[in-house]
């Protein structure tokens, strides 16, 4: 599988790819469409084992300049080139049960308030 996407990658020299068509495996449903492929996958092979030995060394810097043989700063000015290649996903955190609680026993917010920040 490695291999087939080291050609591809070879194949397309850089240009984007758009999958037309993915089909789940050992079944007959498929779906079609024009699907980008997803940021990690557009990065070229190189860069893709970069990360996968980022994560698997849990975000060491230290790890991945023992496996690269490189220095800190090469590590850093490598992961600043990545991040300036995703646009930020914004994650907002979930709000608490207790928090809705609090303000539907202080009187902030009534029953009906209370359930659907709940449900959400």
């Amino acid at each position: 599988m490695a291999r087939d996407w080291q050609e591809l990658t070879k194949l397309t020299q850089g240009a984007p790819i758009t999958v037309e068509r993915v089909r789940l495996e050992g079944t007959d449903i498929a779906v079609e469409g024009s699907f980008e492929l997803p940021p990690l996958a557009r990065l070229p092979a190189e860069d893709q084992v970069f990360v996968m030995a980022f994560v698997r060394g849990h975000g060491s810097i230290k790890e991945m300049e023992r496996v690269f043989g490189v220095s800190y700063p090469t590590i850093k000015n490598r992961l600043n080139s990545l991040a300036d290649r995703f646009q930020l996903v914004e994650v907002v955190p979930a709000e608490s049960h207790s928090q809705v609680l609090d303000e539907l026993e202080s009187g902030e917010i009534n029953v009906n308030e209370a359930i659907d920040r709940m449900s959400r």
